[in-house]
């Protein structure tokens, strides 16, 4: 089904607009990277986590849990609703860290130009004492080809509420796999974080099992490697997500 270019170019425009307007602060340590697609009717359950270490106690022993929800309501919109989100800062204890909501817009039909192009935004509210919510923009990309699979995300970050930080965050993730099968696709992911000093590449498997009624169940995992003295020794990934109509 084509996509709304109404929506594509107000999409578009907000990303121009966004795009230039600041720099760093604290990036993100989310690890997952969007694709851009949207297909309509679908619902999801997904839960993702990692888990850091590293022989510095600042570094070492964080954890993050997120699980959410999602149903895309027309071929390029798909909101999601994290309905958990817990985290375990290094030496701490697993606290309830908030709850986000995240929206994926696709702006342009699968194959239509050399790349396939979406956005996402996102508001995030943190739970916690002394922590800002956050808003989160930018640009997904994906490039299919043949079996060799290429997606970009670059998200920029703002802080929101008293005492948020007026500059902008930004940061770049990268994926590339190669597609044995369906179920069996490894590759590596590479994560570009300038305001936290933190970069770090690792390999990655990803897959995709459908069932009888058309329902997926699509799993991710990675071993992430800091390659600066500000990313930790290493990170452990899995992401799991069941797809359904």
């Amino acid at each position: 089904m084509p996509i709304s270019r109404n929506k594509s170019l107000a999409a578009g425009a907000l990303l121009a607009a966004t795009a230039f307007t600041g720099l760093a602060a604290r990036a993100d340590d989310d690890f997952v990277i969007y694709e851009p697609y949207v297909t309509q009717g679908q619902s999801e359950v997904e839960f993702r986590g990692h888990h850091q270490g590293d022989g510095d106690p600042t570094l070492g022993g964080e954890r993050a849990y997120e699980i959410s929800v999602a149903h895309a309501f027309t071929d390029w919109w798909k909101p999601e609703i994290y309905v958990a989100t817990y985290e375990r800062e290094p030496g701490g204890a697993n606290t309830f860290d908030g709850r986000e909501f995240e929206n994926t817009f696709q702006l342009t039909d699968q194959g239509e130009y050399w790349a396939d192009f979406g956005f996402l935004g996102s508001y995030e509210y943190k739970s916690q004492p002394g922590e800002t919510s956050v808003l989160e923009f930018g640009p997904l990309i994906e490039k299919q080809s043949g079996r060799i699979q290429q997606r970009l995300n670059l998200i920029w970050e703002k802080q929101l509420g008293g005492g948020a930080d007026r500059k902008y965050e930004v940061r770049g993730d990268y994926l590339a796999t190669y597609s044995f099968t369906s179920a069996l696709a490894p590759g590596f992911e590479a994560y570009y974080r300038p305001a936290d000093s933190s970069h770090q590449i690792g390999p990655a498997l990803y897959g995709e099992i459908a069932s009888s009624r058309g329902n997926e169940f699509e799993y991710s995992t990675a071993l992430i490697f800091g390659i600066n003295k500000g990313a930790p020794n290493r990170t452990f990934v899995l992401r799991m997500e069941y797809e359904f109509n």
